[in-house]
């Protein structure tokens, strides 16, 4: 069972992890290229804080964004900025989606996510979350998915797993971490069963496209995996 008032307090410890690893920086390293391809930290910091101005607008029952196109456009807008401006708009940006999500609230409702995507307010905090961790890694300052805490590593692998099971691409898959943790995904491709061994982190890496799963070990080809 879900619980939202857990995640939110997950959230509210991750973003002060990055919060303070991002003050460490300054403008130029700001400005350099992040892990995500076209993007500087800048842009990653940027979307992090219209991200969660953008699940108050799912709590809240309005678009999540105006469009794709103006999703992009504010990214693009805001990467630039000064750290000092970055940092005050994703501190407050947080602080308005935990005041939302501390608002008594029916957390049982489904919501409308981008893309027709529907899923329980009460998985929002948690969809939170991952943003705010998966990011973090992304920014490339030192913060590692081995650095990650193993519920929620667990917990992403769990979400994947789901959202890849039965996909139409991805043969029959066994997840193995090696610490007594076992998944399966995929199972919509005729080729298979596949088994991937490796640490949590590189099994994350791998199903959230931050590793290419070089790491990892298979009784056969790896499986491609549709983009997230």
């Amino acid at each position: 069972m879900i619980d939202h008032a857990h995640d939110l307090g997950c959230v509210r410890d991750a973003t002060e992890r990055l919060l303070n690893a991002v003050a460490e920086l300054d403008n130029a390293a700001l400005a350099d290229a992040s892990r995500l391809p076209g993007w500087t930290r800048g842009h990653v910091v940027a979307h992090l804080a219209r991200n969660a101005d953008a699940l108050v607008n799912v709590l809240e029952g309005r678009p999540m964004y105006e469009s794709a196109e103006a999703r992009d456009a504010d990214i693009e807008r805001d990467a630039p900025r000064p750290l000092d401006v970055q940092l005050a708009d994703l501190r407050e940006s947080a602080a308005r989606f935990q005041s939302r999500g501390d608002a008594p609230a029916d957390w049982t409702r489904t919501v409308e996510l981008r893309n027709g995507v529907t899923d329980s307010a009460s998985r929002v905090p948690f969809r939170r979350w991952v943003e705010v961790e998966l990011h973090h890694v992304d920014l490339g300052i030192g913060y590692e998915l081995e650095d990650l805490p193993e519920e929620f590593t667990d917990r992403v692998i769990d979400f994947l797993a789901q959202r890849f099971a039965g996909h139409r691409d991805v043969p029959s898959t066994g997840l193995n971490a090696g610490n007594g943790r076992v998944w399966t995904t995929g199972g919509g491709a005729t080729d298979g069963p596949v088994v991937v061994e490796g640490t949590a982190a590189d099994l994350l890496g791998w199903l959230a496209g931050r590793r290419d799963g070089s790491a990892l070990t298979t009784n056969g080809a790896l499986p491609k995996l549709p983009a997230l």
